[in-house]
């Protein structure tokens, strides 16, 4: 029988903390290619037994670094990654060059201005500017709201492929914030063609009685919508008298950032947008739909 000294380190087993570590980020790094993967295609992918697989995704998704995807079984990174810091907020390229429009709006129009991403089957706050008029507390910086829920939560949505929508609306709890909030899987989906149609998005009490917004997407060089930016207030500020304003302020907001991000001419460009397994949309022809429906009512 072999005594180990109480002067030597002790030694590790076969599932020590370095080894437990690697193995961990060997998962991360699989899921952090974009695709859903269950337990079984993971642990083929690295190697590792089923068993322990399963066991580390349980602590990764426990902490938050895993969250369970839209199929059955499957999984896909999780929100904590966003909420490790200020490193990894400033990493957002799109958060830098939103922030001077995301000024500008607030400087013109007061009310609280929102830049949310997407992570999963949630709508992620990365950055706020504050009302003026009105202090706004159901979505603070790091803050979450289902995609059914909320205009940038909508626009976010309505710009995937269709077949995303019909997954989540089958599989996700639509959840009711308000009286106002829209849950029937067949009128979520109508209000999600109806945003892409017109390309923005309106909130009309759904997160808070009383409360109202408008967003509109912003787009990459790849013709992806990466963001969303959203004005928000009291109703009646937002859907008053200067509500058709207000919008086409959004919508240029969304614009500018889409061209600092290399989206050619920003949301009016005269590429088709195409959605992966989906028809293309063409924003030009949207726009100036638009525009025409606004000469008409004039």
């Amino acid at each position: 029988m072999s005594v180990q000294s109480i002067d030597e380190p002790p030694r590790a087993n076969s599932e020590d903390a370095r080894g437990v570590l690697d193995k961990a980020i060997d998962l991360l790094d699989v899921l952090a290619e974009g695709r859903d993967m269950t337990a079984a295609e993971l642990a083929e992918r690295t190697g590792q037994p089923r068993s322990s697989v399963y066991r580390l995704l349980m602590t990764l998704r426990q902490r938050g670094f895993v969250e369970s995807g839209p199929h059955r079984s499957s999984f896909r990174l999780g929100l904590e990654f966003l909420h490790l810091g200020g490193v990894v907020m400033s990493r957002f390229d799109v958060r830098q060059a939103a922030q001077p429009v995301m000024e500008r709006l607030h400087a013109t129009t007061g009310e609280t201005i929102y830049l949310c991403v997407r992570s999963g089957n949630q709508s992620v706050c990365i950055e706020r500017i504050d009302g003026r008029f009105v202090h706004l507390v159901a979505l603070q910086l790091g803050g979450t709201l289902p995609l059914h829920v909320g205009a940038s939560s909508r626009i976010l949505l309505a710009f995937q492929a269709e077949r995303e929508w019909h997954d989540y609306v089958e599989q996700q709890d639509l959840v009711a914030f308000t009286a106002s909030t829209v849950v029937a899987p067949d009128d979520v989906l109508a209000s999600l063609h109806r945003i892409r149609e017109q390309g923005f998005a309106i909130n009309d009490q759904d997160v808070t009685l009383g409360v109202a917004s408008c967003g509109a997407p912003i787009f990459d060089h790849r013709d992806r919508v990466i963001a969303a930016i959203s004005v928000a207030g009291f109703r009646e500020a937002i859907l008053g008298e200067r509500h058709g304003h207000l919008r086409e302020l959004v919508q240029a907001a969304a614009s500018d950032i889409s061209r600092v991000l290399g989206h050619g001419k920003g949301v009016a460009t005269d590429q088709p947008v195409s959605f992966p397994g989906d028809s293309a949309v063409s924003l030009e022809a949207e726009t100036t739909r638009l525009r025409q429906q606004r000469t008409d009512r004039a």
